[in-house]
């Protein structure tokens, strides 16, 4: 009998092994998974045997073979937990009496029991169970021509491993303990007894994963999408490009909700889109989509038709479930635009295109030899660049098919805006191409740009970094200049390059935003590095323009009369407002301003006659040190500015900010006569009172100690010297 007991608990633990085996790899892809829920049946019937030994309680060695029927019934909301009505018939016979032993008998019985039973893979289970109920035996050869029998109990606990070849059907094993107890008087078996037995059972319901059980829960109101613009690219991995209603059409809710977007071709990977902890029965939600589109959308004319996919996965009744609904929409080139947001356009300036800054940085090299050092930076660079396009060959044409004027009234949804490079090849373009062109060479040469929208229109803005407070050394006229953030931008109508003057087109820029001064809400104002924060720049495919960029002494020529035509505009005005005035103040700004455009004798007439108001008028006499220092005399500069200092501490004024001015003014000069020492020991007077006044000038403390840095940016600044316009 031991050897028969360790026989089945061997062949029980060999089960075990082999089970757990085969089954690990497949828990470990689906451990996340809830197997139990998404397996579960309503049902089952099935039938088994189970070979018992007796472990204590009998008298004599038995051979016990028990066949019996069970039905099983999970609950439903906890389907691990499984009700089950088990009933069989056993055959006790003594050790080789082939039913013939006093003994012998046969026992039927009756249990109601409950397992607990967890799927950990696919095809296999892990149980337990314990069950109690009735029994009747019978004694055939106990008392001879009469059959003799006693009721009892029974009560049973045991496990279960079960193996699910298909969803319908299970193989289970089973090891079990079994105690029994008669009734009656007879109590020769009493005792505890172990089992080891097999069964197979017949589970109703729909296999999950069959095609005709999958789950539909939900529904796509509309599959049609709006059209998506290439240019938009790097917008919609943030931004929803369009919005979709989902209907959950079951009665129960639906739980953890992950939904994602697919364009095959056009992306590497899914977009993940929303995630919903839940989904109420026959609710709706919008979700909005995102796309990370890849490079690929670059590459298309025109307008390709596309069929993308809305992947939702999510869990219905404790079930996985993943639906993809395909869509279909538009996609428009890199050309196209909507101006629902006149910000996009920002998306379409591009200022690392290595083409656009070579021809920026030539025509800006071509004319160092004619700019000013004294004269506000981007407005010449600006003015610069308009004449250098203009002698290109640039023109504005009008778009017959979709301009600005239309597209942005509504009339038509979609308007085309060229790349800089291709309005740069092509030599002409309508408004929104020439503000991209004219917005990307500026800003690939670090001048930092913007755009204006009126009804209709939209052209350039640039950022002179002025304070708005110096509108003047800009223009006499402050509505000439847009203030934002207290710096002074300039409007400018590109409109007219090749046709009119900078001038030309600077006044009409002013004169354009200044006609909704009263409506401001119909004009608008977008800086571009705003406006790409949220619409980054198009990807570029760069190649070489093969651009005949023209003759340095044609740049030359082309300038110089904007040159002089923008020194006019200001000049004339501001020496209209000084003789009227006949204030030196006036005098002392005419001449600061002759001097910025470079006309020096106008300059000094201009000081002097300031002087001859007041000869103790340091702010003139500083000034006109700055003339000779602008002429190369270096030591009449020194000189001036040096008994200009002395002036003003007579009047104790050693401490005050023109005082600070005139010593950096001092240090430039000692530092073009090469006396290192003074310039050093003036910029350092100069730091005692200001250091952050002065900072742009800290290079003075260094030079002349042997740093080729210091001396490279020593020859760099030499003209940057400072004017005065009061005491």
């Amino acid at each position: 009998m031991r050897a028969s007991i360790l026989k089945n608990f061997g062949l029980f633990a060999f089960a075990v092994i082999l089970i757990f085996t085969t089954g690990f790899t497949a828990w470990a892809q689906s451990a996340d998974a809830d197997l139990n829920q998404y397996y579960r049946f309503p049902l089952s019937v099935g039938a088994g045997y189970r070979n018992l030994q007796a472990l204590s309680g009998f008298a004599t060695g038995f051979k016990v073979q028990e066949f019996g029927a069970e039905f099983r019934v999970p609950l439903p909301a906890v389907p691990t937990l499984q009700p089950f009505l088990r009933a069989g018939s056993a055959t006790w016979l003594e050790t080789g009496s082939a039913g013939g032993g006093q003994f012998d008998h046969s026992e039927a019985w009756a249990a109601l029991g409950l397992s607990l039973s967890t799927r950990f893979t696919r095809n296999f289970e892990l149980g337990v169970e314990a069950a109690g109920g009735l029994s009747q035996t019978v004694f055939n050869n106990l008392n001879p021509g009469a059959a003799v029998g006693s009721p009892g109990i029974v009560a049973e606990a045991g496990g279960r491993i079960g193996f699910v070849p298909f969803y319908n059907m299970a193989v289970d094993i089973r090891p079990s303990f079994r105690y029994g107890q008669s009734l009656g008087p007879l109590d020769e078996f009493d005792g505890f007894s172990f089992g080891l037995g097999f069964s197979v059972s017949w589970r109703f319901g729909e296999d999950p994963d069959s095609p005709a059980s999958a789950i539909r829960a939900l529904r796509l109101a509309s599959g049609k999408l709006p059209p998506v613009f290439a240019a938009m690219q790097s917008f919609y991995a943030t931004q929803p490009f369009a919005t979709v209603t989902v209907l959950n059409e079951e009665r129960a809710e639906l739980r953890d909700i992950e939904v994602s977007f697919f364009q095959p071709g056009y992306m590497d990977a899914p977009t993940p889109v929303s995630t919903l902890p839940s989904l109420a029965p026959n609710a709706s939600v919008e979700i909005g989509i995102l796309a990370a589109f890849n490079q690929e959308v670059f590459r298309t004319e025109g307008t390709t038709p596309l069929a993308g996919e809305l992947i939702i996965k999510y869990r219905s009744r404790g079930r996985p479930a993943e639906q993809r609904f395909p869509v279909s929409y538009e996609l428009l080139d890199r050309t196209a635009i909507s101006w629902d947001d006149d910000r996009k356009v920002g998306a379409f300036i591009t200022p690392a295109d290595s083409a656009l800054r070579n021809y920026a940085s030539y025509v800006r090299t071509s004319l160092k030899s004619d700019t000013l050092p004294q004269l506000n930076a981007p407005l010449q660079t600006v003015a610069q660049l308009y004449a250098a396009l203009g002698r290109l060959g640039i023109i504005y044409q009008a778009d017959p098919s979709s301009p600005f004027v239309r597209a942005q009234s509504g009339s038509i949804a979609v308007d085309s805006v060229s790349l800089a490079r291709a309005t740069l090849s092509r030599g002409t373009g309508d408004c929104d191409d020439l503000t991209v062109l004219f917005a990307s060479l500026l800003e690939s040469i670090g001048i930092e740009t913007g755009f204006i929208t009126v009804p209709g229109h939209i052209y350039l803005a640039v950022n002179t970094k002025a304070a708005a407070r110096d509108y003047r050394d800009l223009h006499s006229d402050r509505s000439m200049t847009i203030v934002v953030n207290d710096q002074l931008w300039l409007p400018v109508e590109i409109t007219l390059v090749g046709k009119q003057g900078f001038v030309d087109a600077w006044r009409r820029g002013a004169e354009l935003w200044r006609l909704y001064d009263g409506d401001a809400a119909k004009r608008g104002f977008y800086a571009t590095a705003d406006a790409q924060r949220l619409y980054r720049p198009v990807a570029l495919r760069e190649s070489d323009l093969g651009l005949q960029y023209g003759a340095r002494e044609e740049l030359s020529a082309a300038w110089k009369p904007e040159l002089a035509r923008l020194g006019d505009a200001t000049l004339t005005e501001l020496a209209s407002m000084s003789a009227k005035s006949n204030d030196k103040r006036d005098w002392n700004t005419l001449g600061i301003a002759y001097a910025r455009y470079g006309r020096v004798k106008d300059a000094e007439a201009a000081f002097n006659r300031a002087l001859r108001i007041d000869p103790a008028f340091t702010g003139a006499q500083v000034n006109l040190g700055n003339l000779a220092y602008m002429q190369k005399d270096f030591r009449k500069a020194l000189s001036s500015w040096q008994a200009a200092g002395k002036a003003l501490d007579a009047q104790g004024k050693g401490n005050s900010l023109s005082a600070q001015m005139i010593l950096v003014n001092v240090s430039l000069a000692y530092n073009a006569l090469s006396d290192f020492n003074g310039a050093r020991s003036s910029f350092e007077k100069a730091a005692v009172i200001d250091p952050e006044r002065v900072r742009e000038f800290s290079y003075l403390a260094g030079v002349g100690a042997g740093s080729g840095a210091s001396s490279g940016r020593a020859s760099e600044q030499s003209d940057s010297i400072v004017f005065l316009k009061d005491e």
